[in-house]
């Protein structure tokens, strides 16, 4: 018999401040505020979709515009005949740009664990920025407007962003053990929904300008902070003489991470000669390949679950905004500001929910009973009346049982995965086992963002809602 999780792990419990260092506090917060970076950029671009549309169609709001330029200038912005086609491409490129994400999630958590991961996070978030600017303010500037360019640049921009959700896991977990996981990276996860709200903020605040320059402002924060990446990160402790994870004090193998996730407390203990890759005595870890990380357990089990939720979360990240200037006819800088309430709620719920995950030593059953309620809370929201203040209530509370669940997969559980006993002999699978479940996660988000706008143009919001349920519920089967 195994002995309890409650007894094995109180040492390293106890361990958990004693062993954090100035080092640990300042790779929580630059891996945290980088990805907030990457999400802010493209927080962006959901902020601005009612502007991008009104410059992409002939509107009333622009009927001066021919005395103010060319007629032949003005008409050639005009890339759509209706607000209706001009949407449907903005739900395409949402898609698109998901879908090269996912292929490039793929990839990056393979080169993360070969390569340096400072260089490769610092080399996508100042190359994405510089991507940004061109997508957003550079071609209004030029007055250029090209449906094949924009698609062109947002597969680009895909497949650099890509790089930044499998490194800073990766550093994560490098620097912080199985002890308190669950309320760490549930606190740090929250760097997705900072990067939500940083960017709506500075989308709503110059959005009066000129949709140009909410991407300027992101797009510059964001190459800043890659700049400060490239010189500031650590990847690991033994980059500054502190010893590396995997065991405490007396020199003991850090526990099973797949344990807790898994729910096995019957697992014996004593076999613990199989690994992935063996262990040599070489002191310089390898990395697994692809197919041997799907092979770990939960992976792939993991990775088809976060397809599902992730479609909701980034369903209501990519159109929040469009949703209720859309639906309720507030202004859109209005709007930017009330869906931050969503993000706020996954905040509280992915720090919560680890929490609890961590004293009650399993992940799963904490993720069930919050997409139960899930189901309830989108029910409610899609009955939310004309009210800012009861819409944004409901709104907090669908994001707390949507966006909880969401950050412990993808940070804290994704984590516990990539650092199984099985891959003990290597500590780079962590990129690899995260690319893995972000990537998969990232396909079916791609695919829902274009059935959301496909769904919205021919049966209404109601029914959009109705397949978010869908999905959540099929979750829980």
């Amino acid at each position: 018999m195994a002995l309890p999780g409650s007894l094995r792990r109180q040492p390293a419990n106890r361990g958990l401040v004693s062993h954090c260092t100035h080092h640990h506090i300042v790779v929580f917060l630059l891996t945290f505020f980088s990805y907030s970076l990457l999400h802010a950029s493209r927080k962006t671009f959901s902020n601005v979709k009612v502007s991008i549309s009104s410059q992409w169609t002939p509107s009333c709001l622009n009927s001066t515009a021919p005395e103010l330029r060319p007629y032949e200038l003005w008409n050639s912005s005009h890339l759509f005949p209706n607000a209706e086609e001009a949407t449907l491409f903005l739900g395409t490129l949402d898609t698109i740009f998901l879908f090269s994400y996912a292929v490039g999630l793929f990839v990056s958590g393979i080169v993360g664990d070969r390569l340096n991961l400072r260089w490769v996070l610092s080399f996508g978030m100042c190359s994405s920025a510089l991507v940004v600017f061109f997508f957003g303010t550079l071609t209004e500037w030029l007055h250029f407007y090209n449906k094949w360019f924009y698609c062109c640049l947002w597969v680009v921009n895909g497949l650099l962003q890509s790089t930044g959700w499998p490194c800073v896991v990766a550093v994560m977990g490098n620097w912080f053990g199985k002890a308190g996981r669950g309320f760490v990276f549930g606190l740090w996860s929250a760097c997705a929904s900072v990067g939500n709200i940083l960017g709506a903020f500075l989308a709503s605040c110059v959005l009066k300008y000129g949709y140009e320059y909410a991407f300027l402002v992101t797009a510059s924060v964001q190459f800043a902070g890659g700049v400060i990446v490239f010189f500031g990160l650590l990847t690991s402790p033994k980059e500054v003489g502190l010893p590396e994870l995997g065991a405490d004090e007396d020199g003991v193998v850090e526990e099973d991470a797949n344990r807790p996730l898994m729910g096995d407390d019957d697992a014996d203990d004593d076999d613990q000669n199989y690994s992935i890759q063996a262990t040599d005595t070489d002191n310089q870890p390898k990395a697994i390949g692809f197919f041997q990380a799907c092979c770990l357990p939960g992976v792939v089990l993991y990775s088809l679950a976060y397809a599902c939720l992730k479609l909701v979360n980034y369903s209501f990240f990519f159109w929040l905004p469009f949703y209720l200037s859309n639906n309720f006819g507030w202004k859109e800088a209005e709007a930017d500001q009330l869906s931050i309430w969503y993000d706020v709620g996954g905040i509280i719920g992915g720090t919560i929910q680890g929490l609890i995950s961590d004293v009650l030593q399993k992940r799963a059953p904490v993720l069930a009973i919050s997409l139960l309620f899930a189901v309830g809370s989108l029910f409610g929201y899609s009955r939310s009346p004309n009210s800012k203040p009861i819409n944004a209530v409901i709104m907090t509370i669908t994001g707390f049982f949507i966006g909880g669940p969401s950050n412990m997969i993808s940070s804290a559980i994704s984590a516990d995965l990539g650092r199984q006993d099985l891959v003990k002999g290597s500590s780079e699978a962590l990129a690899t086992v995260t690319g893995i479940v972000d990537g998969t996660g990232s396909i079916g988000a791609a695919v829902g963002q274009y059935l959301v706008s496909l769904i919205q143009e021919n049966l209404g919001w109601m029914w959009v809602f109705y397949f978010f349920i869908l999905m959540v519920r099929t979750l829980l089967l």
